[in-house]
């Protein structure tokens, strides 16, 4: 088969695969849509790029679609980066417009030196078109030492406190600004629902509505106002459904039809693009056995025309290469090159060989096979970028105008949304909090870990060299100790990771002496859970504890003395041999650098936790349902299934108890473009200060199209002094409660709809149906 016959042939495969699928999108609402977008561009700036268009060569305007990765243009010596001639060829003869990743953590002024010679060879080009340099701050400028590193997405989302997120994203701007790095791959909008998946940790959890808060909290923080020196772009990612793949394994299939892409997918992307996002990041898997990559409906029919983007689509790392080498969908990587650029995709990570990319590209124009008019329409939209980050006047930003770099108040920060983020799942007999004199046992895994509180993408990908850069910080034993006092506080390990291994591999050491130890103490904490880890390294087979954590918690229970269970996790992992014994249990996620501090913090009574859980912790391996299920997968099903979680998503206790009263609604019969108004007192019925998080659920009741049971509309996180009681209002767009019909429209039909907050529900009715 000659070339002109295998490029027809993947013409008409990607066509019955549905690439070329048209949206059916009505002309009223295109054109509204294109109106918003032009208003939202910058006129200033497109006359601009208009100019600059004009004058780039095919060869430049190829340059600026590729992204490189730092360590492929130079070399460390004694843990000091430096480039090589490379670094110049790439940015200066191939004309490269963005470069990636970190050659290890180097300190803010080794980021300064770095970024600032790429923008001195970016200088020596024709143009003068400025680099773009993209890191993953995931929770914090986490590869730039002295940085502020915050918990990861999981625990962000476990405190329901929108300005925690907001204000850990401004931190995260300033910071990276002052390294000189104006772009961050992050916040990852994946929806949590397959707790398998390694990367559950670095999304906000499984519910649409609070990833979308959240979300749109981080771009605001991040972004908010472009063209500040203390602002970044952020990369939303990982577009879309690359979470919930079949087999829970990283980068595989996933099996979803568009109207649950839409329905629960699609909203947080959306929600973040709507709030000025400007790039996205693909999936690196499939969907329905096509890679992402690829799909022109689901980057340019859906993302660029229907919700009107105007930044640029990045890949994955290697992904266009991998639509040859891994998914088979093309005979050589020229032929992939052309089928994702058609597609939609704007720059491509390549990340090492940049000639080649750029190569094979130039060679399609001019074969005809990708238009001038797609590479246009790319380059115009990274140059957008780089013109809204006003990298044309300021191409570098130092440290030195960045005063409160790794600053106490930055730390404080992270310390606050650390103490949110912990969630008390269980306090038998108010175990908790435990007096300051108490006699106290440490032991576990994680008790002496600095890597297991920061988990992977700290400092290193893996996180495997943590220790190497956190001397300064507690682990949860030395925060113990700290708290308590050295002398009240005993340490064995009892089972321990072996940290040049698997991060799944622990091993006994000495369960007998934790037991010996566990007789001379008032109380045991037991830290289990797991080792660092990210993407296709932390794929897992069984979501149970290991078995030398397990052996040791029955040992340590079989002593009589109450167990304090500590979960330092990335995703729930199975505990139910061993809940019922424990007489407290507390969820710290992955907390970062001051977790320990939080954590000992809560322990002794000084700060009151007020975490919720954001995804369902299951009970069983093998029932892994989120709270956002159909009637048929409920207890009311006796035919059917049934689910039956450790703990609800929402959960969270309180060493104060919080009392629901009158709710109401502002009437009880709406049309679809009018707000319900759920009003609800809360009282602090207790004896302490504690923050709540109202939580607003709503059920369609009867709908053409099987409802959940149930799904969030609504939250907010309040702050009570004992015997205080406040009601709090929030309105819900009727609108909102629209579900995804088979014809993939949005639809509110006329019907009964169930409103519960707490213990308390209350119903009303929809009069008439409508589209949106």
């Amino acid at each position: 088969m000659n070339n002109s016959d295998s490029i027809q042939k993947n013409k008409r495969v990607m066509a019955n695969n549905g690439f070329q699928k048209v949206m059916m999108i009505g002309t009223f609402s295109l054109l509204s849509l294109n109106l918003t977008v032009k208003a939202q561009l910058n006129p200033s700036i497109e006359t601009k790029i208009d100019r600059l268009l004009k004058q780039m060569t095919l060869e430049e305007k190829v340059g600026q679609m590729a992204q490189v990765s730092i360590e492929s243009l130079g070399g460390s010596k004694n843990g000091v980066f430096s480039f090589s001639d490379k670094m110049a060829d790439a940015v200066v003869n191939y004309k490269v417009g963005s470069i990636l990743n970190t050659p290890g953590v180097q300190s803010v002024e080794d980021w300064n030196r770095m970024i600032a010679d790429i923008q001195v060879q970016a200088q020596k080009t024709r143009l003068k078109i400025p680099v773009l340099y993209g890191l993953d701050n995931v929770h914090g400028v986490n590869y730039v030492n002295g940085t502020t590193l915050f918990p990861q997405e999981i625990g962000q989302a476990a405190t329901w406190n929108r300005q925690l997120v907001h204000e850990g994203a401004v931190i995260t701007a300033y910071e990276s600004r002052a390294a000189g790095v104006p772009w961050t791959f992050s916040p990852v909008l994946d929806l949590g629902t397959n707790p398998q998946w390694p990367r559950i940790w670095e999304g906000y959890g499984e519910d649409p509505y609070l990833i979308s808060e959240m979300g749109v909290q981080f771009v605001k923080g991040i972004q908010d106002p472009l063209g500040s020196k203390e602002k970044l772009a952020v990369s939303l990612k990982h577009y879309m459904a690359y979470s919930d793949p079949k087999s829970g394994k990283d980068r595989t299939d996933a099996w979803i039809p568009e109207q649950y892409l839409r329905e629960y997918h699609l909203p947080p992307f959306a929600a973040a693009v709507k709030a000025g996002a400007r790039n996205v990041m693909v999936n690196s898997a499939l969907i329905n056995g096509i890679p992402t990559h690829v799909n022109k409906h689901i980057l340019t029919d859906i993302l660029k025309n229907e919700l009107g983007f105007t930044g640029f689509i990045v890949t994955d790392w290697q992904d266009i290469e991998n639509v040859y080498r891994r998914d088979r969908i093309t005979k050589n990587i020229k032929e992939a090159i052309m089928l994702s650029i058609n597609a939609g995709i704007d720059m491509s990570m390549i990340p090492y060989d940049y000639k080649g990319f750029t190569r094979d590209l130039i060679a399609l124009v001019k074969e005809g096979k990708v238009s001038q008019s797609r590479i246009d329409d790319a380059v115009r939209r990274i140059l957008r970028v780089k013109y809204e980050l006003d990298l044309f006047n300021t191409p570098v930003t130092y440290v030195k105008d960045y005063p409160k770099f790794g600053s106490l108040e930055f730390r404080k920060a992270a310390y606050n949304m650390a103490a949110e983020s912990i969630t008390l799942l269980k306090n038998n007999n108010n175990t908790l909090p435990l007096r300051k004199e108490a006699k106290l046992l440490v032991t576990g895994p994680n008790a002496n870990s600095m890597r297991t509180l920061n988990g992977g993408w700290s400092y290193t990908w893996q996180g495997e060299r943590t220790e190497e850069y956190t001397g300064n910080y507690n682990t949860i034993l030395k925060a113990v100790q700290k708290e308590f006092g050295p002398a009240n506080v005993q340490y064995v390990e009892g089972v321990v990771y072996k940290m040049k291994g698997q991060y799944y591999e622990d091993s006994v050491t000495n369960i007998d002496s934790a037991v010996q130890a566990a007789r001379n103490v008032d109380y045991v904490l037991l830290c289990l859970g797991e080792n660092s880890y990210t993407e296709t390294p932390g794929n897992l087979n069984d979501l149970s504890l290991s078995d030398n954590q397990l052996l040791l918690a029955e040992a340590l229970y079989k002593t009589g003395k109450p167990v304090i269970l500590i979960l330092n996790e990335g995703r729930p992992r199975i505990i139910r041999k061993i809940e019922t014994g424990a007489a407290a249990v507390l969820d710290i996620y992955l907390p970062s650098n001051f977790g320990g501090d939080a954590l000992a913090d809560i322990l002794s009574g000084d700060i009151n936790p007020s975490g919720k859980l954001p995804i369902t912790y299951p009970r069983y391996t093998n029932d892994l349902a989120g709270y956002i299920h159909k009637p048929s997968e409920g207890a009311d099903n006796p035919q059917g299934g049934n689910t039956n979680p450790q703990y609800p998503f929402g959960f969270g206790l309180s060493y104060t108890n919080f009392t629901y009263s009158n709710l109401s609604l502002n009437k009880t019969s709406f049309k679809p473009d009018e707000k319900v108004t759920v009003s609800v007192t809360i009282t602090n019925s207790g004896s302490r200060e504690g923050k709540e998080t109202v939580q607003v659920y709503i059920s369609d009741l009867i709908a053409s199209f099987t409802p959940d049971v149930k799904r969030l509309r609504g939250f907010e996180k309040i702050d009570l002094a004992p015997g205080v009681a406040k009601t709090i209002q929030l309105q819900i767009p009727i609108k909102d409660l629209a579900f995804v019909n088979p014809q993939n429209k949005k639809v509110v039909e006329e019907g009964e709809f169930k409103v519960q907050v707490g213990n308390l529900s209350a119903n009303f009715v929809v009069t008439s149906s409508k589209t949106f």
